[in-house]
């Protein structure tokens, strides 16, 4: 594949190693280190002048050490002449802060985007956004992935009782995402209503389906400190659920996290490796993980022949 190279930050390397490994590619040669002071430090070790320059850099660990990494890097391939620089983040930073819910809220996403424009990003390719709005934060295009195929896939091959199972969304806001599973598993979906006394603090929570003598499967598009998917599972357990299943794309698990799934009645926590999750597997036994590296290499084979990636390898939720 002429005229492309792709470079890995430091936030998710083994996922970077996959993507080139689909690609047939090399990772190129950087150095990212810090001086005393902490300020972050980017070396790009081979030329770019008139490449097809992608970066993947997810959103996780050290997050705003993360960002800054991946700005410099943007910014250190662009003022070196590469042709175009594209940013894979497969898990946004700030995504949460999309929208000014209070007053003198900050809408952090819309800071974040602004950034990666100014850094010299041509194109930005993500996956499960929190918010599709964001998507509307850039004047550069923005591929937004879904790893819905991949958790179709997951459901048919390793819960058995798929037919007879009930997609549940923990929140009124991923209602969409359910549907569109549902509808494409030919199964009913069901919600839940949750109100919060602050920030990853749920208050009550109100199911609203049926979930009786079912495989209950909750899908959300991520999980921080846990609270809310395992107050869930709790609920669909009590309203008859036989089984509970929670399929996550991005799996922050801070916090307390790890303790509270251990502690609940999920019989799987399934994750995409969106963020690295190698560690909190050693302290839990009962999260697995989704592959999808072939999803963001194919968009990045798609993006660099000038294919509509939307068209080949997403799907938007109706």
């Amino acid at each position: 594949m002429p005229n492309i190279k792709i470079f890995s930050g430091s936030s998710h390397q083994d996922l970077s190693q996959k993507i080139a490994d689909r690609l047939g590619l090399e990772l190129g040669k950087v150095v990212t280190k810090k001086f005393s002071n902490q300020e972050t430090c980017v070396e790009i070790g081979e030329s770019v002048r008139g490449e097809d320059v992608y970066i993947v850099q997810s959103g996780c660990g050290e997050i705003n050490d993360s960002l800054m990494e991946l700005l410099i890097m943007i910014n250190a391939c662009k003022i070196a002449s590469a042709n175009r620089v594209t940013a894979v983040i497969p898990c946004f930073p700030y995504a949460r802060q999309d929208r000014k819910d209070k007053s003198r809220a900050p809408i952090s996403a819309k800071l974040v985007a602004n950034m990666l424009s100014i850094a010299g990003a041509d194109h930005i390719i993500t996956m499960d956004l929190h918010a599709s709005q964001i998507q509307g934060f850039f004047d550069i295009p923005v591929d937004n992935l879904y790893a819905e195929p991949a958790v179709l896939k997951w459901i048919r091959e390793n819960i058995s009782e798929w037919k007879d199972c009930t997609i549940v969304s923990p929140d009124a806001g991923g209602a969409k995402r359910v549907t569109s599973i549902a509808d494409h598993l030919n199964v009913d979906f069901a919600l839940i209503h949750k109100e919060r006394k602050k920030a990853n603090e749920v208050d009550r929570m109100v199911l609203v389906g049926d979930v009786k003598d079912r495989v209950a499967i909750l899908v959300d598009d991520m999980a921080d400190t846990c609270g809310t998917i395992c107050h869930a599972a709790d609920k669909l357990l009590s309203a008859g659920a036989t089984r509970v299943y929670a399929i996550l794309t991005h799996g922050i698990f801070s916090g307390p996290a790890i303790v509270r799934i251990n502690g609940a009645c999920f019989e799987a926590v399934v994750v995409t490796n969106t963020i690295p999750q190698e560690d909190k597997m050693k302290h839990c036994s009962k999260i697995q993980v989704i592959d999808i590296s072939m999803i963001l290499a194919e968009a990045i084979r798609g993006t660099h022949n000038g294919e509509s990636v939307s068209y080949l390898f997403s799907h938007v939720p109706l």
